[in-house]
């Protein structure tokens, strides 16, 4: 169960293609189309979705903003303006978590965007119980409509996404175990000795406890282990 996103009087088709795109990015299926300027099937809107075109034709076309929201039980107006109202105002962080409590009791939710030049109007966010404003640069806040699509969506889909905020890419290896770092360890204890640089016996252990210390941060793979054996039988030589 995602929320419905609501695209109000759109005015280029390739907006409303890209649009498309930020959803799919994002996981979204559902869009709802008010009163578009212009067919969101054409050839344009097609390109621009760049493969997004299932959303596009499964979207639905309404005359007004009531037709559009009548059967959604929660509905957020995104807006970088103060509006003359009195409703709860969310980051859109706080728009995601409040879908998602939300859509976890069966509560079906929509989120309303406006028109390129104008974002919504008063009587538009007049049928939202809440409005979603996403803070960025007071100086300069003004968001395309892709962009403010992309931006309200990702905050959704990030809550379910269980993607480590940092991983060890390692593309044809894999991270090197203990036996392999003892071996390149113990080589490179063998090597350095033979070339007489440890001058101070007593300083040895914790020389090498340094030396550990730094490859251990490195968190090298297999492939990096072979290498740093290739280096030091060489640099030996």
């Amino acid at each position: 169960m995602t929320p419905v996103f609501i695209l109000v009087r759109p005015q280029l088709a390739e907006n409303v293609g890209t649009a498309a795109r930020a959803m799919m990015n994002c996981a979204l299926a559902e869009m709802r189309l008010v009163d578009p300027d212009e067919d969101p099937l054409c050839s344009r809107a097609i390109a621009a979705s760049s493969g997004a075109d299932e959303i596009l034709r499964n979207a639905k076309i309404f005359k007004t903003v009531e037709e559009a929201v009548a059967d959604l039980q929660k509905v957020y107006a995104t807006t970088g303006r103060p509006r003359d109202m009195i409703k709860p105002v969310f980051t859109g962080q706080g728009m995601a978590k409040d879908i998602q409590a939300r859509q976890a009791q069966g509560i079906k939710c929509g989120v309303m965007f406006g028109p390129e030049r104008t974002g919504l109007e008063n009587e538009d966010v007049a049928y939202a119980d809440a409005i979603v404003n996403i803070p960025l640069n007071p100086k300069h806040c003004s968001l395309n409509l892709a962009q403010a699509v992309l931006l309200t969506g990702y905050e959704i889909f990030r809550l379910t996404d269980s993607t480590a905020e940092e991983y060890l890419a390692t593309p044809n290896t894999v991270p090197a175990d203990k036996t392999e770092l003892e071996h390149l360890f113990t080589h490179l204890e063998d090597e350095l000795e033979q070339v007489g640089y440890f001058r101070s016996p007593e300083k040895k252990p914790r020389m090498m406890r340094n030396l550990r210390s730094i490859f251990l941060r490195a968190d090298l793979t297999s492939q990096d282990v072979r290498t740093l054996h290739g280096v030091i039988t060489d640099l030996r030589r």
